[in-house]
């Protein structure tokens, strides 16, 4: 736990420097997200999600995800997941306009950690990813890819305040820290800190909805650019349970 809150303290100094030092680009955007869940058995499942992200000031569309992975449960406290992204860049300034989408082809794995205290859970996610960006420059894409990594670390907790058999309200928190590596990775090894705070409605076990709020601080690539992106989340979480059902 020591090794956790000198980390976050790490994270907020190293953030308030950047901010107080750089050239910031304040963002308003709306992420909606659909969010599958194929309960196969007791052990594996396979988890599905179709993300639209669209600026609001002004009203530009920002980016559209596909997301998919196979995820594998250990025990009760232990998972992990591989899987593939696709994402479709429109633009990341949205007074900056252009006829073409950049594609983005992403592996990515993950370990899961969940601790549980009654009605309090904790999470601890490690995430690694392989990028793959398609060149691009003003006016077309162009040829190749550029490739780099991307190494997360998400802390995350949630509280029950109501659970029943049709129903459940509970609040989620968590703070993710990401850095890029790799030789084409020059100013940007520090990538972005996302904090985000939500409450979460369940109409049963297998649907329920969630709207928060999430800010994100990215350094950009030349690494004097920073964005500051005040995010609204909307998403629906579905499950489905093969196992139930047979």
């Amino acid at each position: 736990m020591k090794n956790l809150i000198l980390l976050f303290l790490i994270i907020i100094s190293h953030s308030s420097l950047a901010q107080s030092q750089k050239n910031i680009d304040h963002q308003s955007i709306l992420w909606t997200r659909y969010y599958n869940q194929l309960l196969i058995n007791n052990s594996w499942s396979i988890h599905t999600e179709f993300d639209n992200r669209v600026f609001l000031k002004p009203i530009e569309q920002n980016l559209y995800v596909f997301r998919i992975q196979g995820r594998y449960k250990f025990n009760d406290h232990l998972e992990a997941g591989i899987g593939y992204a696709y994402f479709s860049v429109s633009t990341q300034v949205p007074e900056q306009i252009f006829d073409f989408e950049i594609p983005e082809n992403r592996g990515q794995q993950d370990i899961t950690w969940k601790h549980e205290f009654g009605k309090l859970n904790f999470y601890q996610r490690f995430q690694f990813e392989q990028r793959f960006v398609r060149n691009a420059n003003t006016e077309r894409l162009t040829d190749g890819t550029t490739f780099f990594w991307r190494f997360r670390y998400r802390l995350q907790a949630d509280y029950t305040f109501l659970g029943k058999k049709n129903h459940f309200l509970k609040a989620v928190i968590n703070d993710e820290i990401m850095f890029n590596a790799g030789k084409n990775i020059i100013y940007n090894t520090f990538d972005q800190n996302r904090i985000y705070g939500a409450l979460q409605f369940g109409f049963n076990d297998n649907l329920a909805i969630e709207l928060g709020y999430l800010n994100s601080f990215q350094q950009r690539v030349n690494g004097v650019d920073y964005f500051n992106r005040n995010i609204i989340r909307l998403s629906i979480f579905h499950k489905i349970n093969l196992k139930k059902t047979k």
